[in-house]
């Protein structure tokens, strides 16, 4: 059985206290949880913050302050190994919806009054008691979506909602046996093997067939949208994509890990390349930009079926010379 129950006590704990905690007392919480030294890495425009003041002055409390009676809905949680040499570790993921009533505005995105859902998936890293790390991205173009804005030409896929697994067994509490985080981790690596850079030569239905079952669902960000069946994932995001960019790098991760069925991994970016037009409805530049990604996969059998994605658009067309927050909102943002 894998052995990661005390890094996940760490986090489900946080999470218990930071939720119910007044924005006020928030730094006082991840004092008790978190490194002094905290990397944190995420979504544009916060990208990398450091230190426990820095996050939860310039993250945490503007959000909780905003978005009141926040419920942090899960949909997967594990841990595991990282299996990267340089950055190692153990780490816990989770994903889900942080819930709560829209009520003032944040980063200029105009409150609502209303619910509203963050779509998030975060990756701890826990040492000695304690997170050190954490990479967070979540879908703050769904947020604008909701609160009336249109921050992106229309996409490719659907983007409706994104619910948790089919199988409703993301919530990996206790341990599971090691063989089958093995299995998954094994079939992520091949799938990156097959798909990471585009040269396999295959027909790409046949392509995603190596590594993905056929009723496979890739739930994708606001921008991009989500597809069901691998006919429709080529037609629907993998082709355009592949089409609308050139020189992409090799892909590189921070941590690739799982446990159970599940597993995932997130990069510093993952990859850059040059977009060569039509993507998102957008022109072609000369400049190559960073791609920062959190995938999250279920394994069914020997294969793939839903994948889980977190894509810092904005952080990639700001490097292109649009800002996207400042475009759709009519005004800079800063933090």
């Amino acid at each position: 059985m894998t052995n990661f129950q005390a890094e996940k006590m760490v986090v489900r704990e946080f999470y218990q206290a930071l939720d119910a905690a007044d924005p006020r007392h928030i730094p006082a919480v991840m004092t008790r949880y978190c490194a002094e030294d905290l990397l944190w890495q995420g979504y544009h425009p916060f990208n990398e913050l450091h230190g426990i003041d820095a996050v939860a002055t310039r993250f945490w409390q503007p959000l909780r302050t905003s978005v009141t009676r926040i419920q942090r809905r899960l949909d997967i949680f594990f841990a595991g190994r990282n299996m990267l040499e340089d950055t190692g570790g153990i780490w816990v993921a989770s994903m889900g919806h942080l819930m709560g009533l829209f009520d003032a505005p944040w980063l200029g995105i105009p409150a609502t009054r209303r619910m509203a859902f963050l779509r998030y998936c975060a990756f701890h890293r826990v040492e000695d008691g304690k997170i050190t790390r954490t990479a967070m991205y979540f879908d703050l173009p769904h947020l604008m979506v909701q609160a009336g804005l249109q921050p992106f030409p229309p996409q490719t896929g659907a983007h409706l909602v994104q619910p948790g697994p089919l199988t409703h067994d993301g919530l990996l509490f206790d341990a599971h046996p090691a063989g089958e985080g093995e299995h998954t981790l094994a079939t992520i690596n091949a799938m990156i093997m097959d798909l990471g850079q585009w040269k396999l030569g295959l027909p790409l239905t046949e392509e995603l067939a190596r590594t993905w079952n056929d009723d496979m669902i890739w739930w994708g960000p606001a921008g991009i949208g989500s597809t069901y069946t691998i006919d429709r994932y080529a037609e629907q995001h993998s082709a355009p994509f592949r089409a609308g960019f050139a020189d992409r790098s090799p892909t590189r991760h921070q941590c690739r890990m799982a446990e159970g069925n599940y597993g995932g991994f997130f990069g510093w970016p993952n990859f850059t390349t040059r977009p060569t037009g039509g993507f998102m409805g957008m022109p072609g530049t000369d400049k190559a930009g960073e791609f920062r990604v959190i995938d999250l996969y279920r394994r069914a059998g020997d294969k793939l079926a839903e994948n889980w994605v977190f894509i810092d658009l904005l952080h990639f067309w700001n490097q292109q010379g649009v800002d996207i927050l400042a475009r759709t909102i009519g005004e800079t943002t800063a933090i």
